[in-house]
């Protein structure tokens, strides 16, 4: 496949950066990433209207009405090489960069970044401010994925390659990264690392002691991320989107 057609692909959704196995567990797609950055390799930078500079053939896409998508105008764009599905909303100013890959009935809020390769599925709600980590390099890391129904709240941020799993809730200022610890307060123990956050897990930001002795005793504490709950009718009821906003 020529990165050209790669890029076609990717937009229409028929080939993704990453894929899921059998078990549910999420793996980066080598050979796609491979052609992005052939494709990187092969753009000349030119200048676009407006005063960009860019690869000449990474250019910002433009959507018809029959797509779907739905674009607020204000300063968002969606760069070459990635999949938005019908229904889905981005409000201004966000930005969606190449190889991700975004589910039907999605909210791109307000200053939301959806990072290269990031997966994120169906009817999720990225609220206002909210952080993709993106990875195209190393070639085989695996980028953040966001499952159905996930609701992640105001100024989250999500980076290498965590995954979060259908129906999660993150609250808003909730930080995930390979060495950031969750702790599932309902089941008592601590998620493995690289685990997912579990399906219907709700998160909120918390915090710990210093992992050193002079840091205890100067009374410091780290980041980490706590799972509070899980989903129940009332909680749904609190996160139900209004569709006259569709």
């Amino acid at each position: 496949m020529s990165w050209l057609e790669l890029l076609n692909n990717l937009e229409n959704g028929s080939v993704r950066a990453a894929t899921q196995d059998e078990q549910g567990n999420w793996h980066a797609n080598i050979e796609i990433k491979q052609g992005i950055l052939e494709a990187f390799k092969n753009g000349n930078n030119i200048e676009f209207p407006g005063g960009f500079v860019d690869k000449h053939n990474l250019a910002p896409q433009g959507f018809a009405a029959e797509a779907g998508v739905r674009m607020v105008p204000g300063g968002s764009s969606v760069r070459r090489g990635a999949h938005v599905a019908s229904g889905t909303i981005i409000m201004p100013p966000a930005y969606v960069n190449i190889g991700a890959y975004i589910g039907e009935g999605t909210m791109v809020d307000s200053h939301a970044l959806v990072g290269s390769c990031a997966q994120v599925g169906k009817n999720v709600h990225l609220s206002a401010a909210v952080q993709l980590g993106g990875v195209l390099e190393p070639i085989g890391a695996s980028p953040v994925v966001i499952e159905d129904d996930a609701f992640i709240g105001a100024g989250c941020v999500i980076v290498e390659g965590v995954v979060v799993k259908k129906g999660a809730v993150l609250a808003p200022g909730v930080r995930l990264s390979a060495t950031i610890p969750v702790y599932d307060c309902i089941n008592e123990r601590q998620l493995d690392k690289g685990e997912a956050i579990p399906e219907n897990a709700i998160v909120i930001p918390g915090s710990r002691p210093s992992s050193s002795k002079w840091g205890r005793e100067q009374g410091l504490n780290m980041s980490c991320a706590l799972i509070v709950k899980y989903r129940d009718e009332q909680s749904d009821a609190s996160l139900e989107l209004e569709e006259v906003l569709r």
